[in-house]
């Protein structure tokens, strides 16, 4: 079974495959991050770990039980109990729910491990099936993104409140 964990130095290999095989199938839907990321991903993954352990952010990898990786759940700019979610799963599992699911299981956690009591996350109009794993992870649209924010593409921004009610 698939497990989601935060992302740590020895994740890199994996990792960069995991870009690297599924880059034509993210560009179709989000900017592709340029042959300058996969050149300099060394220094990248470093800098995410330090952001990480200076707390500004939590980076997790949801690795397959054979160690590859399945998924990246990012969690970002950090700022008074708010954060930004930005995530990609491999081709061979979207679709499958894998998205939604971990996604779930992320506000759980950006809420019991960091903290945080609202999530927010910004999906192109064209990408319909992001928008469908934020809905059906309990966010809802707030209003309209920035197309800087989303590689020049129109979208709209959702947000979701992890404070539960009982």
């Amino acid at each position: 079974m698939p497990e989601l964990k935060l992302l740590h130095a020895g994740h890199a290999p994996a990792v960069l495959a995991f870009e690297l095989a599924n880059r034509a199938y993210f560009a179709a839907s989000i900017s592709d991050r340029g042959d300058e990321y996969f050149d300099q991903f060394a220094d990248r993954h470093s800098a995410l770990l330090a952001e990480q352990e200076a707390g500004a952010g939590a980076f997790y990898v949801l690795v397959a039980e054979d160690g590859s990786i399945l998924g990246r759940f990012n969690l970002y700019r950090f700022e008074h109990g708010t954060a930004d979610l930005g995530y990609r799963v491999a081709q061979h599992v979207a679709g499958r729910g894998v998205a939604t699911a971990t996604v779930r299981e992320l506000c759980r956690l950006a809420a019991a491990r960091h903290g945080l009591r609202t999530l927010r996350a910004a999906t192109a109009r064209a990408n319909a099936a992001s928008q469908r794993v934020l809905i059906k992870a309990g966010f809802v649209p707030v209003g309209p993104a920035d197309p800087a924010d989303l590689g020049g593409k129109p979208g709209t921004w959702y947000q979701r409140d992890l404070v539960f009610r009982e």
